[in-house]
């Protein structure tokens, strides 16, 4: 074999989702999609770099007729037809998955990219519970004694899972001598496990796919599902793929996407911070027009939002494919229940509005938003599964409407500035240790926040915006010395020996991020060095 890795020492069942058979897999994939991969990653680049250079983008010409044409991806399986509430979270540790799987809703996005922290044993561990989880047999018992098992008396949630995006590496598989992908190690290691007891179980492998900014990386996706089920013998078109429209490229080429995978497509979802993240890397550099509000006042009613999201349900209801509406990231307090009141409204409001845009289901971040997100869909959908029915003719989205930034306000504040580096610094922290997902001020703050928080300051320095609250400019001196001053607040919330195991490096982290002249295409790109266990 051309194949070598390392194996993790704290996951009980690593020799076995590391074995001979399922490496074979993983390295077939890699010699026949790896080359692939790296060309469409320049790609990016050329077209990121046609973007600073115009200003602007545009549907492509080259693929109108697909636009235009009269087709549809393949019907969906039994399984995947009623989505109305997904829960998301990590796979791993095993308790937060089987809390997952537990929790009523109808789809578990199993997250091993986002909401994951990519340590060798995490990426491992959280194979393992899925794997486990086919079989009817993940369990926990904690430390003191409690015990988590899967509920009988219920439907399980159906898994989804997410590998990495294509960008991401993983250092502890190499491949000709060449650092294995995130992506294909991911999906490999779960298909070869999981595929063919899914089917039986009358589910089957079905995937959220990430960060894509390309049909043609979509193309390679489905070449991989293809390969995938030649490999194992199974059926042609048993894989379901969902993908996030998190990228301002990839929302000029929903039509395309979904036609490169038209027999493995399951539907579109919108990712929100992320997509925001994209349209700042893409435009930082194309001037004041392109200046993105204070994240927190950006809202989905925002009239670039509600181009992408109509534009969305739009595409993926003509083409019978399900639209998935974003994140309800609120995680209720135990202790303040004004608080709860107040979010819990936010977020009925927030999928009101999903459920009567026509989308098919949304996204919560914790179990205790099921009911509330199960109770607006099913007052909309009633006994249906989905309403891909209701198509959206009222629909007309320009590329001028998709690039509407100023229609989101003008709002940039230094009280924003803060809370941008207080979350970056304490999520890359604990990303850094080992978690993925991490509670900050009753919100799920995943990898998508840090890259936002982030990005909104190195592209204020860049544009020497002034804060509409202090009247002061962004500069490095002043981001320098707001930095310091969260690092101390983070000081007084932390004990010592944490603060200076995860917390230094991380605001070493961050303020090379956001304090240096050219812009770091992803955080977690350069996290990965650090990440205790990534080698």
């Amino acid at each position: 074999m051309s194949i070598t890795h390392t194996t993790p020492e704290n996951v009980a069942a690593a020799d076995q989702i590391l074995s001979d058979e399922a490496l074979a897999f993983v390295e077939a994939l890699h010699e026949k999609f790896a080359d692939r991969r790296e060309e469409l990653l320049g790609q990016r680049e050329t077209a990121r770099a046609k973007a600073a250079e115009t200003g602007t983008m545009d549907f492509l010409p080259e693929t109108r007729e697909v636009r235009e044409g009269d087709w549809k991806v393949a019907p969906a399986p039994e399984a995947l037809q009623d989505r109305r509430v997904e829960m998301t979270g990590p796979a791993s540790p095993a308790k937060m998955a089987i809390n997952a799987l537990n929790s009523g809703a109808k789809v578990w996005l199993a997250d091993l990219e986002d909401a994951a922290s990519p340590s060798w044993a995490n990426q491992v561990d959280a194979i393992a519970n899925l794997r486990d989880a086919a079989r009817g047999t993940l369990g926990f018992t904690s430390p003191e004694g409690k015990e988590y098992k899967l509920r009988e008396d219920v439907p399980l949630a159906v898994v989804v899972m997410r590998p990495r995006g294509w960008h991401l590496p993983e250092y502890n598989i190499t491949v000709d001598s060449k650092t294995g992908s995130g992506s294909l190690t991911d999906f490999g290691l779960h298909f070869f496990h999981t595929a063919k007891q899914l089917i039986e179980n009358g589910q089957g492998p079905y995937y959220y796919l990430p960060k894509m900014e390309s049909y043609l990386e979509a193309r390679l996706w489905n070449d991989v599902f293809t390969f995938a089920e030649e490999y194992l013998g199974i059926e042609h078109g048993t894989v379901r793929a969902t993908v996030l429209i998190e990228t301002i490229p990839a929302a000029f080429q929903m039509d395309e996407i979904l036609y490169e995978l038209r027999d493995h497509a399951s539907g579109l979802n919108a990712g929100r911070w992320d997509y925001l993240f994209s349209i700042i890397k893409y435009f930082r550099d194309a001037g004041e027009k392109f200046i993105l509000a204070d994240r927190s006042a950006v809202t989905m009613t925002a009239p670039l939002m509600r181009a992408y999201t109509d534009l969305l349900v739009q595409t993926c209801h003509k083409r019978g494919a399900f639209a998935m509406g974003g994140m309800a990231a609120f995680i209720p307090s135990r202790k303040d229940e004004e608080i709860n009141k107040a979010a819990f409204e936010k977020v009925r409001n927030d999928k009101t509005r999903e459920a009567g845009d026509g989308f098919d289901g949304s996204w919560v971040a914790h179990p205790d938003l099921v009911p509330v997100c199960q109770e607006v869909f099913d007052g909309v959908l009633g006994e249906k599964p989905n309403q891909v029915d209701h198509q959206r003719p009222d629909v007309d989205v320009t590329a001028e409407m998709l690039l509407d930034v100023p229609s989101a306000g003008d709002q940039r504040t230094e009280k924003e500035l803060n809370a941008n580096l207080y979350v970056a610094i304490r999520y890359v922290a604990v990303w850094l240790s080992g978690s993925g997902a991490v509670a900050i001020h009753n919100l799920m703050e995943d990898a998508a926040t840090a890259e936002i928080s982030r990005s909104q300051i190195w592209q204020q320095i860049k544009n020497g915006v002034v804060y509409t609250d202090t009247g002061n400019t962004a500069t490095r001196e002043l981001v320098s010395d707001a930095l310091d001053t969260q690092l101390e607040v983070l000081r007084g919330e932390i004990d010592q020996e944490n603060y200076e195991k995860w917390f230094v490096p991380a605001g070493r982290l961050i303020s090379d991020m956001v304090l240096r002249e050219d812009y770091p295409n992803f955080l977690t790109l350069s996290a990965y060095d650090l990440l205790e266990g990534s080698k």
